[in-house]
Formats: C-alpha cells, sequence, structure tokens
C-alpha cells in the first residue's frame, strides 16, 4: 500500500460462526440528521483552510504573535467500519518541536507545537441540539492528564487564556460544584480543571482520576490509544493514519450510524493570553512561552516542555477555536442483517480473502426482499469444498480448483480478484518515523517461515543455526533490500505471522518460495551468499503447501525457574500461528507480535506460564503478517513489494494484480482459470499475491429454491458487486473489480455462464475421480499456488542443484490428497453442527437484545 492511500475493511463476527464466520456489517450513510459538512467534500473525505492565530493582550490592544494559513485533508469520512484508519494530512502549521516519540495519548504530551486529533460525538452544527454538537466533553481521550490538570496558580496558565470564560478563569473550573475530594484535590491553594467526559447515553465521567474515567480507558485496554498528538515537519506539513472507532469498540463514545461523530484536528499555535496582571505575573509569563525546542528537534529524553504550546490543553479556547471538524459516517453495526431480516439466512463457506467484500456485500441482500439472506462464513477452503460437495452447503468460495469426491459436476464462479499481503510495521531509527518501502525476496520469505532466524539469545544454541541472525533485521540480505534500519534484535523479526490451519492463501504464498530457484536452494541446505542456513527442521520441506507445520522441536537449556517450569519447543512458540488472517491484521494493526514467550504470574507465589509479549512501542516496532489485501486497505497496513523477474519488486496495486489475470486462460467450461506457469515466470509486472475467489456449486442435483440463490448471487456479485466504492454492495479496496472488458472479461463472461448452469441444474454428471494418494501429486502434476492449476509432470521441490520448477502464482489447486484432510473432515462437520446450534441460541439473545436496544 502507497503511504496516504486508502486502506482497509472490517470483518464482523457473527455468534456462533466458524473462524470470522458472517461477516455481515452493512455499509451505508449515517442516518443521523444534521450531518451538515462544515468544509467542502472531497468524494467522501474533507478538505478546508482557514487561518488560526495566537494573539496577545495588553492594556486593552490585542496584537497578533502568530497567523497561518492551515490546510487540513481527511481522504475518506463516509460509511466507516470500526478500527479503520483514515489518512489526514496538513500543511500551513506551525513546526513542531521535540518531537515525541510516541505520539498515542498520554505518551505524546512532551512536545511542543503538535497537531492534535481526536475523535469526537456530534457535529459543529449550530441548528443542532446542544446534546448532538461536538465539545471537549464529547471528545475521546485515553488518560485523566488530558482531561484534568491540578497546578500552582502559576502553571495555571488555562486561567490567563485571552479566549477563555470568566468560569474558566476561576480557581477551580470545568465542573461546578468543583468535585475535590472525587478529584483528589482538597487544596485551597491550587487551581484545577476538569473537562468531564458526556457519553453517548448522557453519564457523565469526571475524567480526573483513573476510577472517575469512562471504561474504556482502563489501564490495559484492548485496544491502545487512537487520539495522537501528531508531529509537523518544518515546511509546515505533516500527515498521519487515524484509527477511528465505533460503538462496538467504544461503546462510551457511542459513534455509529445513528450517532453523528466528528473527527477534530486541533494544530496548536500556543495559547493566547489577556492582559498582565500583577497578582498572576507567573502564569502571564508561562502563558506567553514560545517553545524550548528548535523545530524539527525530538523529545528523547522525555524532557519538560512550555505548556503554554503543547497538547496538554486542548480543550482551553484558544486552541479549541482554531479546530478543524470533519463529520464522519459509521455503517450499520455487525448484527444488522439479523436485526432487520428476520429470515432464515442462506449460508456460504470458504476463502476469509472474500470476507471484506462481505460486509459490503450482505446487506445488499438481506436489506431487499426479492433477494435471499446471504451469508458469508470464513473456513477452510478444502473443508468448505466437502460442505458444498457433499451438499451441506449450498456454495463454497475457494481460490482453484479441487479433485471432486463424487461425481457431481462443479462449477467454479469467478467472484472477486484480490489476494495476500506480507503487512508490516517497521520504525526507522532515530524517532525518523515507519518504513514505507519494504522489499521481500521469495528466500526472505522462506527463512521466516522455516523459523531460521535464533530469535533471541535462546535459540542461538539451535543445531545448524549457530551462525544465523537472531531477527531478519540483522540479515545482510534484507538490510542491503531495506538499509538504515535499526539491527536490535527482536523475537517479533524472527518470524512471519501466519496460519496454523489450511488455506488457499498458503499454497499461494508457498508457492511463490517454490517458484524461486535461490529460495528453494535454500529450503534445500544450501547456504545464502552471506552463509545463512534453514532450520534443519525443515530442510527440504515440500513446497508448496496448504498448511504450514511446527516441525521444530529444539528445547533450548534455561536457569529460569519460568522456562525450567515450562519446557517447550521456543521457535514454535515465536511462531505462534493463529486461525484467521483477521486476527494476523489486528496484531499488526495494534504492533502486537502474536509470539508466545513472556514468563508472567498473576502472584508471586502462582506457578509461571507463558503468554503473550507486550505490545512494541513507537519507534521500535518490527512486525510482519501475511494478511489479505482486504483487511490490509480497509485498515491501513502498510505492504511490502515482492520481488519478481527482471530484478524488480511489485506491489499489491491494482495494475498489479491486473497484470497477473491477464496471463490466465480458462482450461475448460466452468473450469477455473490457469496462470501459464512459464509467463508468470516472466513477468515483471504481476503481482505475485494475486487470487482469484471462487464460487464453487454443483451443477445438479442442487433443490432448485438454493441454485436460484446460488446463481443470484453470482450475477449480483459479479456486475452490482464489482462497482467499486464504500456503500452496500459495492466491492470496497484490496480488490480488482471484474469487468465486462479488458484483461476481467473473461471472467465476468465465465461468471454468467456459470450461474447460468447453477440455475438450470441440467449438466450431466461428472465422471468419477479417484482421489490422490498422500505420497505423490495429483495425477504427476504439481500442485500449483495461485491462479493456475497442476502443471503436468513437474516435479515437487528442488532437484540436487537446487532449480525448481516453474509454477503458477495467485489462487491455487489444492487436492485434498492427505489423510489429514478427511480427519479434517470427519470431525469438523459434526463440530459445525454443534457450533451452529449453540450459535443459534446466542444469536437468538443477542437479536433480542439489540432489538430492544433498537426500539429504545
Amino acid at each position: 500500500m502507497t503511504p496516504g492511500k486508502r486502506p482497509l475493511i472490517r470483518l464482523g463476527l457473527a455468534g456462533g460462526a466458524v473462524l470470522l464466520a458472517a461477516a455481515m456489517i452493512p455499509v451505508v450513510p449515517a442516518t443521523a440528521t444534521g450531518l451538515v459538512a462544515t468544509a467542502t467534500s472531497t468524494g467522501d473525505g474533507y478538505s478546508k483552510t482557514k487561518t488560526i492565530k495566537r494573539e496577545f493582550s495588553d492594556d486593552g490592544v490585542v496584537r497578533e504573535i502568530d497567523s497561518r494559513d492551515v490546510n487540513v485533508k481527511i481522504d475518506t469520512t463516509k460509511n466507516l467500519q470500526g478500527r479503520e484508519r483514515v489518512h489526514i494530512s496538513w500543511s500551513g502549521a506551525h513546526p513542531s518541536g521535540g518531537r515525541a516519540s510516541n505520539p498515542f495519548g498520554e505518551a505524546g504530551l512532551n512536545q511542543e507545537y503538535p497537531v492534535v486529533i481526536l475523535q469526537c460525538r456530534g457535529t459543529d452544527d449550530a441548528d443542532l441540539p446542544k446534546a448532538k454538537r461536538l465539545s471537549p466533553e464529547t471528545c475521546w481521550t485515553s488518560t485523566k492528564i488530558q482531561r484534568s490538570q491540578v497546578q500552582d496558580p502559576g502553571a495555571a496558565i488555562w486561567t490567563r487564556d485571552l479566549f477563555a470564560d470568566e468560569a474558566t478563569r476561576q480557581p477551580k473550573s470545568g465542573l461546578l460544584p468543583y468535585p475535590g475530594e472525587a478529584c483528589n484535590d482538597t487544596s485551597e491553594t491550587s487551581f484545577a480543571h476538569v473537562t468531564p467526559f458526556v457519553t453517548a447515553k448522557g453519564e457523565t465521567f469526571k475524567g480526573c482520576t483513573s476510577a472517575t474515567m469512562p471504561p474504556e480507558a482502563a489501564v490495559g485496554s484492548s485496544f491502545p490509544p487512537a487520539e495522537q498528538s501528531a508531529f509537523t515537519s518544518t515546511d509546515g506539513t505533516g500527515s498521519t493514519e487515524f484509527e477511528v472507532r465505533s460503538a462496538v469498540e467504544n461503546e462510551s463514545l457511542g459513534c455509529s450510524d445513528k450517532v453523528a461523530c466528528s473527527i477534530v484536528v486541533i494544530p496548536i499555535m500556543g495559547l493566547s493570553c489577556v492582559d498582565k496582571n500583577p497578582d498572576l505575573a507567573a502564569a502571564d509569563r508561562n502563558c506567553r512561552r514560545a517553545g524550548q525546542f528548535l523545530p524539527g528537534t525530538s523529545n528523547f529524553a522525555n524532557l519538560g516542555v512550555d505548556a503554554s504550546v503543547s497538547p496538554l490543553y486542548w480543550w482551553a479556547e484558544s486552541n479549541w477555536k482554531n479546530r478543524f471538524s470533519a463529520p464522519i459516517t459509521f455503517g450499520l453495526p455487525p448484527s444488522a442483517c439479523d436485526i432487520l431480516d428476520s429470515r432464515a439466512p442462506t449460508p456460504f463457506y470458504g476463502s476469509e480473502l472474500l470476507s471484506q467484500a462481505a460486509t459490503q456485500w450482505a446487506p445488499a441482500y438481506c436489506l431487499r426482499k426479492d433477494r435471499f439472506k446471504w451469508q458469508q462464513n470464513s473456513m477452510p477452503d478444502d473443508a468448505a469444498f466437502s460442505q458444498m460437495e457433499n451438499g451441506a452447503a449450498v456454495a463454497a468460495e475457494v481460490s482453484g480448483p479441487r479433485v471432486a469426491e463424487t461425481t457431481n459436476p462443479i462449477g467454479y464462479a469467478p467472484t472477486a480478484i484480490t489476494g495476500f499481503a506480507i503487512s508490516y510495521v517497521v520504525d526507522k531509527p532515530d524517532n525518523a518515523g515507519e518504513l514505507t518501502d519494504l522489499k521481500l525476496t521469495p528466500r526472505l520469505i522462506a527463512k521466516l517461515l522455516t523459523q531460521s532466524y535464533a530469535a533471541s539469545q535462546l535459540g542461538t544454541g539451535h543445531p545448524g543455526m549457530g551462525s544465523n541472525p537472531l531477527s531478519i533485521n540483522n540479515d545482510p540480505e534484507f538490510k542491503k533490500l531495506n538499509p538504515g534500519l535499526s539491527n536490535i534484535s527482536q523475537e517479533a523479526g524472527a518470524t512471519l505471522m501466519s496460519l496454523s490451519t489450511s488455506s488457499d492463501v498458503i499454497t499461494a504464498l508457498t508457492g511463490y518460495i517454490a517458484r524461486d530457484r535461490s529460495a528453494m536452494a535454500f529450503v534445500n541446505g544450501a547456504a545464502d551468499p552471506w552463509g545463512m542456513k534453514v532450520n534443519p527442521f525443515y530442510k527440504k520441506i515440500t513446497l508448496p503447501r496448504a498448511e504450514w507445520p511446527l516441525l521444530d522441536t529444539y528445547v533450548p537449556k534455561s536457569d529460569l525457574e519460568c522456562l525450567k517450569a515450562n519446557p517447550a519447543p521456543y521457535l514454535p512458540q515465536v511462531a505462534a500461528p493463529v486461525s484467521s488472517l483477521r486476527q494476523i491484521a489486528s496484531a499488526v494493526l495494534d504492533s502486537w507480535p502474536l509470539v508466545q514467550t513472556k514468563c508472567d504470574r498473576p502472584n508471586p507465589g502462582d506457578p509461571f506460564k507463558l503468554g503473550r509479549i507486550d505490545r512494541q512501542g513507537v519507534g521500535s516496532r518490527l512486525l510482519f503478517g501475511v494478511t489479505t489485501l482486504g483487511d490490509a486497505e480497509r485498515f491501513g497496513l502498510r505492504t511490502a513489494s515482492l520481488a519478481v523477474a527482471g530484478g524488480r519488486y511489485v506491489g499489491p496495486t491494482q495494475a498489479g494484480m491486473r497484470a497477473a489475470v491477464a496471463l490466465a486462460k480458462e482450461g475448460k467450461k466452468y473450469a477455473p482459470f490457469e496462470i501459464p506457469s512459464s509467463r508468470l515466470a516472466r513477468s515483471s509486472t504481476a503481482y505475485p499475491g494475486t487470487m482469484i475467489v471462487y464460487t464453487a456449486a454443483r451443477l445438479s442435483g442442487v433443490p432448485k429454491a438454493d441454485a436460484a440463490k446460488v446463481a443470484q448471487f453470482i450475477k449480483v456479485s459479479s456486475t452490482e458487486g464489482q462497482r467499486p466504492g464504500r456503500a452496500n454492495g459495492q466491492l470496497p479496496e484490496g480488490y480488482l473489480p471484474i469487468v465486462a472488458s479488458g484483461p476481467t472479461k473473461p471472467f465476468y463472461d465465465s461468471a454468467q455462464v456459470v450461474a447460468k448452469a447453477v440455475k438450470a441444474q441440467k449438466t450431466a454428471a461428472a465422471p468419477a475421480v479417484t482421489p490422490p494418494s498422500a505420497s505423490g501429486p495429483v495425477g504427476g502434476s504439481a500442485v500449483v499456488p495461485g491462479v493456475g492449476t497442476p502443471v503436468a509432470g513437474a516435479p515437487q521441490g528442488a532437484g540436487p542443484d537446487g532449480a525448481v520448477p516453474v509454477v503458477s502464482g495467485a489462487p491455487l489447486a489444492v487436492a485434498r490428497t492427505t489423510k489429514a484432510s478427511s480427519d479434517l473432515t470427519s470431525w469438523l462437520l459434526p463440530t459445525l453442527l454443534l457450533i451452529a446450534i449453540v450459535g443459534g441460541v446466542v444469536s437468538g439473545f443477542s437479536r433480542l437484545a439489540l432489538q430492544q436496544r433498537w426500539v429504545k
């Protein structure tokens, strides 16, 4: 993802669904009344320029100290989802000094002339009732120090604010009567101000102690602070990604489709100050201070700053009056289809790659009575295909052909062109911001997946890996491609956060490795040019594969009590795979590695246990994860460019995906598309992570009503569902539209043909196919990851010289060829049934509660 461009969506989790079940978050314009923009709208965005000033009054004469024309832009303000990040940029602001290493929450307070960014309930519409207008009391902050100040008279500079009202200039202000004891302030000589927080339900939290803050502001909250004190460069420009939160994440703030909210941007210019008062000489001097740090400098030591030009008093009228307020709208809650449509859903199962599209597509079905209630449930591709083939589901969403276990003919309708990304957070040293242009090769990805980095001193005794770097940022190959980064090793930099379950995504990812000679030479035991060797437990592992195993069994010796009490293989705990790509996206979004090596115990007498390590601090972040392109786009995650032919690197752009599918051709009627491996190997423009999601359905034996639903879905998803946008039924970012022209025309045409065949249910039964054995490839063909299909006669893995076959690379052909797959199906189907029953009960109670809430 190019920095500053729109990124991602939020996957809704429906009660009782498997893994990432029922992605049903609808996206519609907010229906709250009075949402009047106060600035120029740029499509779904916001742009406004205003003059902001700092002024001093002397003997009743007001003089201008500083004046700047500031422009603020926000790329997206409509149809937002919880935890979505929007890109905010500005120009003309006062340059910042004393830059904080962490701009979020309380950590960002010790800097000068920052740009404060908040999410607030309400809008700046004077025609609205006061309760619906935004104010400092409806703006979210995570800590009490951002809302409550108790100072000696000389430091109470808010009382010298030129634009403050008389009540604010009193020794105690903000709440009347002032709650001294509740705020742990019983001093008669101190000056204090409280900015309480008022919730969406009207409850007031004093906000002057940790006990009087809203529950979402608790220490150890599930989500890190979102509010920022962002840095402005010496030329007056700056930008950041700002995370918005809905009522699902922050019920107290309460932003939703029914509750109007705003993003508030406050360029700090410094307090404007009233006439000097001999009795308050110290406060006057402190009010008029202009900063201690030069523009562009950093405050590594977290030294004190001039409060008059800091973000501490964002609520003071001198700062508050300079605000830019951009109204934002949210979509419906995740359970909207359950609430608004009482019909039983028709579930489709399969690829998580479709989840972000499903969030916008689902309402286009459930909110129309002439359509069925469609529900997408994410689960492993093989299991979903088995469900469909055996009649337990009407359709499956998969990313490549399967070997049928029955004689039922199957049609594959192209439904979405998308793919996987390697998302990352990597900070530059010396507080220089984030890396924005990461490059990765197949060999570097292979090193991460095979756990070939030692991770820490615990791994240095690993047999065969004694000279390997601890983490990827110590690797000369990585440093050559991505120079200027920190050399401090981290456990999170020794792994690629990935899946513990079978997935077409893993096949596509490992297929990318399998197509590269140098990567496969490394996997097969050859050292890289700098002497690094593969983890012996993964030497000569067969690639591509649909599921990545944890093979390492090395248990390091340690004198630590915790490790003695919890002996376990070390590197698998560093890898710590999870069951969904959405979990990985959240980990990248929160800069919170999945690594499970933290020794902890609740109390001194309790036994030690191993758990998830802490979130990484801004300035020292280093982590990588496999995500869907939809998640990466919706959540604003940075994505790596991957090495392709000709020494080039291609990122997950529309052009890169278009170049990949332009190579594809349909093998035969109703079948998935293939990318000839030779053409893909020569491409210097195709993005290697491109994948095609198909709606797979039986062409005979399906009940007429169900067949009509599947056909309707294929028709709608391949037409109106391919229109780019953020509203109900449209295609979000992270997907390449399938249209009836250009390189995607064959996909569009194929979808229409399959839809017609599914509805007709007249296709003759296919000949029986004998499932291949677990010992070899399908029918003598190598399993191809990505858009392609098996390449006849191609060998698996590399030969003695390290050469490997070039196989195609985007979606995939994963045949159920092993006993593990059969075992999976044997326990998964009963488990799914049980979960569905429990989920139905939970959903019933949830629907009842939500209905009552909506009635209110």
